[in-house]
């Protein structure tokens, strides 16, 4: 067990908790980076906050001292325990040893402390009128509460770093076997050692993954997972890279493929050391100590070159020059010299640049927006049948190294559109979790294309080798997918820059609990498990792929106030709040708002299937047949998801969510069938009935003639 999961589990006390305005703040002068440090400290806080802001009444009811008491027992009880982990902890880290008992002693002193001091049961009986307690020495108390919080501080931080040090050492370890990997000779020596491999680095990914869900810094989280994607991704490249070696050990494009993952693993290992063990950037510069004409020079030259490129600058970077300027006046406005004409002007003319500047920053992030993403869009839609991945697919099995050479031409165009592509997307992401996905993007995009031209050239200079077909295929996959996770990425920057953060379309908002739930519990308190969350991160990656899938056949309807249209963009938009669910984000914080979009999303079903049956009646008879079938798939789907919404399954909380998910899954995956037969049968329908209109117009002109 984690060190600091293990004391998060005996750092509550437990008892009576404290309300009301505070008196008592503490600030342990260190910062706290992780939620598990931050919700053990939390209930102390309160118990603490609870003894110092009783109040001081000269008579004291026995239910106030009985609280009292039981408040400063449970924490001394809870310190206790606390003491002992730590304790535990200590005599496995002998290089913290020292710090963690110093820390765990004051820790023990300061509830020592509190127990005697709370310790008020005889205090209304005259011989204990020279008796020490809560309410005669209340500064004794706040001073062992802010010993006790400081010294539990900084056990938790310490044990923290036993958590890094474990990372550090499963990176370690992770590293070794990837350079016994890389000079291994035989198939036989690399089955072993790539065993050893995958065993360490589902370690390493258990520890990530839990420091990743712990720490609270977003941006920090959002390094961590593109870091974390990387290695995942990569495990499977490097064993058909490495593979593909072992059998062509002569081939220089197989060695050159194979380094190209290696690499790209230990850049990723080494940013995920930077994330846990707080790296900071160099450089940075200090805006303020400038002066105002150099500021004013400065923001000139900016403006200057947003003119000659639209992406040279930020607009955080103009809003915190014009601001710096703006705070240098405060020099001659706060002067007692400057006269009140002349300060009332200087503070006019701030007031309209402020004004001047939002006005042009909110035309030009509308500018590259646009640009950005109706690029990306058009990349996307250009790029979504991968003709060229499949062209070098058949080239490699060909043996054709003069279509190779053309096919890898045309890839390697169109990977540097698609990383100019995520290069300008992150400039309009519009937060920091987005940016920090962009980059990522942009990453994959310039390695994994190279890498797939290097396989593809492997493949053709051994067209009958199984495994470097298998290479290619792998690394065509990565290609794919990360085009898929463009696509949301794409649709998520559109969301933030139209204020629509938590769901996708502005007119389906979140419905009210219904009656039929009431019994169902929130899932909060039912927090799943590791296994869990992987299994629903999983299913509602799949999910949000779909949707892509659904928005894409919507998009290619001419009439989009169609009902086929309408209903199935309400079942997309409801499915992506679904996704957005199972990554922790969107308008869906508990278990009753998910079942609420179920009941939405499985009714916008039936909506669905009544007006594609509808529209099956104008079709021909084979047409009409084929439609039913797919309508008649969808159907049961409808009621079985709104059966299971209405069953209570008390504890089983995530079991039900799970099911949810994967039925949820399964209508989108048909959704999506649907609505690509539906415009099929209405292009053609069309087409015959243009045909008829046409031959009608002729017999007209032939009967006149």
């Amino acid at each position: 067990m984690a060190a600091s999961r293990g004391l998060a589990g005996v750092g509550g006390a437990g008892a009576v908790q404290g309300s009301g305005p505070s008196s008592f703040a503490f600030d342990s002068g260190l910062e706290i980076k992780t939620r598990s440090v931050e919700q053990t400290l939390l209930p102390l806080v309160s118990q603490i906050t609870t003894l110092i802001n009783h109040k001081d009444n000269t008579k004291k009811s026995d239910k106030t001292l009985q609280a009292i008491q039981r408040v400063g027992q449970a924490v001394n009880l809870a310190v206790g325990r606390f003491v002992k982990v730590g304790e535990a902890i200590a005599n496995e880290n002998r290089d913290l040893k020292e710090e963690i008992n110093i820390a765990c002693i004051e820790a023990k002193q300061a509830g020592e402390t509190i127990a005697a001091l709370t310790d008020v049961t005889n205090l209304n009986h005259p011989e204990s009128d020279g008796q020490i307690t809560v309410f005669t020495d209340k500064t004794g108390v706040i001073k062992a509460a802010r010993l006790l919080l400081s010294s539990v501080t900084k056990v938790l931080l310490l044990a923290d770093r036993v958590v890094i040090k474990q990372i550090i050492t499963s990176r370690n370890k992770v590293l070794a076997t990837m350079e016994r990997l890389e000079k291994v000779n035989s198939f036989q020596e690399f089955v072993q050692i790539f065993s050893q491999f995958g065993n360490e680095m589902v370690e390493f990914a258990h520890l990530t993954g839990d420091r990743q869900n712990d720490l609270k810094d977003e941006k920090k989280k959002a390094k961590m997972a593109a870091a974390r994607a990387v290695l995942e991704k990569c495990t499977m490249m490097l064993l058909t890279a490495s593979k593909t070696c072992l059998r062509h050990p002569h081939c220089e494009s197989a060695h050159k493929n194979k380094e190209g993952v290696f690499d790209r693993m230990k850049v990723a290992l080494d940013k995920v050391i930077e994330i846990v063990t707080d790296c900071k950037p160099n450089g940075e510069t200090d805006i303020s100590s400038i002066s105002i004409f150099t500021a004013v020079k400065e923001f000139k030259m900016n403006l200057e070159a947003l003119r000659e490129n639209l992406y040279f600058q930020s607009k955080e970077n103009l809003s915190v020059t014009l601001e710096a300027i703006l705070e240098r006046t405060e020099d001659f406005t706060d002067s007692a010299y400057t006269s009140h004409e002349h300060r009332e002007r200087i503070l006019e003319l701030s007031t309209q640049a402020r004004m001047e500047l939002q006005q042009l920053i909110s035309v030009w992030i509308q500018a590259l927006h646009s640009t950005a993403t109706q690029l990306a869009a058009d990349l996307l839609k250009y790029h979504a049948d991968h003709v060229v991945l499949k062209a070098l697919k058949l080239t490699g099995v060909e043996g054709n190294l003069e279509a190779l050479a053309e096919y890898a031409c045309k890839l390697s165009e169109q990977k540097e559109q698609l990383v100019e592509t995520c290069r300008l997307l992150r400039h309009v992401s519009g937060t920091e979790p987005l940016e920090i996905t962009c980059i990522h993007a942009e990453e994959t995009f310039q390695v994994t294309g190279q890498q797939i031209i290097s396989a593809a050239e492997t493949l053709t200079l051994h067209p009958s080798s199984k495994i470097a077909k298998e290479n290619l295929d792998v690394f065509c996959e990565a290609w794919e997918s990360q085009i898929s996770d463009m696509s949301i990425l794409l649709r998520e920057i559109n969301d933030v820059f139209e204020g629509r953060r938590g769901e996708k379309y502005g007119y389906l908002s979140l419905p009210k609990a219904m009656k039929n739930n009431a019994n169902l519990k929130p899932l909060k308190p039912d927090k799943p498990d590791s296994e869990e969350q992987a299994k629903l991160a999983k299913l509602g990656l799949k999910l949000g792929l779909l949707t892509s899938d659904a928005d894409c056949e919507i998009q290619k309807w001419e009439d989009q106030e169609n009902e086929i249209v309408r209903y199935g963009r309400n079942m997309s938009s409801v499915a992506y709040s679904l996704y957005l669910f199972t990554r922790g984000e969107g308008p869906l914080k508990t278990s009753q708002d998910l079942i609420n979009q179920l009941e939405v999303f499985a009714a916008e079903g039936l909506k669905l299937t009544s007006s594609v049956q509808a529209f099956s009646k104008q079709l021909k008879d084979d047409d009409k047949l084929m439609l039913l079938l797919e309508i008649n798939k969808l159907i049961p789907l409808c009621h079985q998801l709104q059966t299971i919404t209405k069953t209570s399954l008390q504890s089983k909380v995530f079991l039900k969510v799970d099911k949810c998910i994967t039925k949820a899954r399964s209508m989108m995956a048909l959704l999506v069938q649907l609505l690509s037969l539906c415009y099929r049968l209405l292009k053609k329908l069309q087409m015959e009935n243009n045909r008829w209109v046409s031959v009608t117009d002729k017999d007209t002109v032939d009967g006149k003639s």
